[in-house]
């Protein structure tokens, strides 16, 4: 069993080489250093298949931290941090090399954290590697970033070959949306707040709207992205864990369990989509070349290294039904896509119309009203509602507002951290509320995998084309005009 504690820790770092450590990881744990969130006596060893000194590493790391940090490095706190660097020349595929790493981590009594930023064919060589040399003991733990396969076969598969040398309480699964502060919000607004907790089921609310918009396209990642797919990179896991979050029962508390198995207690009730419906409630698409802030910018089949034939998917929008007696009958709606107009993160939340209109002599059709939580950028909570405009006028003029508590994030800018920052912090703390379990990651990859294969199996299984700068294909309009709804605007 893994106790929270802030006891020093070896926080080993796979992959050293890499985007995911040179973009995100350095300057988080460069950050963390800066906040004095980080142990006195913890080590940071990063390891790859290179023949550097740590010396040499130290030069790799404060390039990636100037590139990517976003503020000027202070020499007092880099002092400090670069104290705490070590490199580990290891190749993952030979057993003998985690020996040196064991040198290494012998030298001191610290709680051990692995983490593996590497792609996952490499995974099974790292957790053999690893339970060769005996450093899997507890309480040792072990962080896996995503994609855990590209299907619920292969995600099993590296399930079983961890669960060969960790045990459960000692795998930390990364989605790093759960580590932003706004995701993390929706949990005290629905929890904490007696309004949306009392109106926060079928009676009340008519649909909601999912959307994470990107308007970069692939950025030289063709071979990644074209074997996963918007499906597999982004709905599979991040649209999937905020519509848990924003459809589960309350927890029995906010311990990790309590929080994973009300979550997967959705994903299970996911209404199936397949070959039989796929058509009627998915639409996919491709983008095309475009203009994007003022630049003309390719296509997916014309980007560096492309497929010409490729039908992999940069977009994607999903009507989803939930089959429990809360949410019976209401739809959410997915949509996430890349070179799209803006790019924002943002859910919406439609209310139910009053029954009787008592001011229709002067305000014929009275709007939903809308909760608009926006994730990312400018993170804030808006509110819909309808005001009598002031006057001497006998009828009631009714006026659209908006309760905003942009100025409560504003407040407290200072203290928003990045998702990777908190998620590191969590790791070493041993606090595992924010990460994914092994039945959450599979019971997503079930409901997905028949979607996919759906797609497969259709007769024009051709994703529609859409330009790059809009908000992509028709036919997702055309998904929410069955029912009558219409996509948010962006504003």
């Amino acid at each position: 069993m893994i106790t929270e504690t802030n006891q020093a820790c070896d926080l080993v770092i796979f992959g050293a080489k890499g985007d995911l450590t040179k973009r995100k990881l350095l300057p988080a744990l460069y950050r963390l250093e800066k906040s004095k969130k980080i142990h006195k006596d913890t080590r940071i060893i990063f390891s790859g298949r290179a023949n550097w000194s740590t010396k040499d590493y130290i030069i790799v790391a404060k390039t990636a931290i100037k590139n990517f940090l976003n503020e000027e490095i202070d020499s007092v706190i880099w002092k400090k941090f670069v104290s705490r660097l070590h490199f580990c020349n290891i190749d993952f595929c030979e057993l003998l090399h985690f020996f040196r790493l064991k040198e290494i981590l012998q030298k001191k009594k610290n709680i051990i954290i692995y983490y593996c930023a590497v792609p996952p064919n490499t995974l099974n060589a790292i957790f053999t590697g690893l339970g060769n040399a005996n450093l899997n003991v507890i309480p040792a733990r072990i962080v896996l970033e995503k994609p855990l396969g590209i299907c619920l076969e292969t995600s099993k598969k590296i399930n079983n070959q961890i669960s060969k040398y960790f045990l459960e309480s000692q795998i930390f699964r990364i989605d790093h949306y759960l580590g932003k502060e706004s995701i993390l919000n929706l949990l005290a607004l629905r929890f904490a707040n007696s309004f949306f907790f009392h109106n926060w089921d079928n009676k009340i609310i008519d649909h909601i709207q999912i959307t994470v918009s990107e308007e970069v396209g692939i950025e030289g990642r063709w071979n990644y992205f074209d074997q996963m797919g918007q499906m597999r990179d982004m709905v599979q896991n991040h649209l999937l864990q905020i519509l848990t979050i924003l459809a589960m029962d309350q927890p029995k508390n906010i311990t990790s369990e309590s929080i994973q198995y009300e979550k997967v207690k959705i994903l299970r009730s996911l209404n199936p989509i397949d070959i039989n419906n796929v058509h009627k409630t998915t639409v996919r698409g491709q983008y095309c070349s475009g203009m994007i802030k003022g630049k003309q910018v390719p296509s997916y089949l014309e980007e560096y290294g492309a497929n010409k034939n490729s039908n992999t998917e940069t977009f994607v929008a999903i009507k989803v039904y939930i089959n429990n007696q809360k949410w019976f009958g209401i739809p959410f709606y997915l949509r996430t896509g890349k070179r799209l107009a803006q790019k924002y993160s943002e859910i919406v939340v439609f209310f139910k119309k009053v029954p009787i209109n008592l001011f229709k002599n002067s305000n014929l059709e009275l709007s939903q009203n809308k909760l608009i939580i926006r994730l990312e950028p400018n993170t804030n909570i808006k509110f819909n509602i309808f005001n009598k405009t002031p006057g001497l006028d006998r009828e009631y003029q009714l006026e659209n507002s908006q309760l905003e508590s942009i100025h409560l994030y504003k407040k407290y800018s200072k203290n928003l951290i990045d998702a990777y920052e908190r998620l590191l912090l969590e790791s070493m703390r041993g606090v595992k509320s924010l990460f994914v379990c092994r039945d959450e990651v599979e019971a997503a990859w079930k409901w997905i995998d028949p979607i996919i294969d759906g797609w497969k199996k259709m007769k024009n299984n051709t994703p529609e084309l859409y330009i790059s700068g809009t908000w992509g294909p028709k036919n997702s309009d055309l998904l929410l005009a069955r029912n009558n709804h219409f996509w948010h605007k962006f504003n």
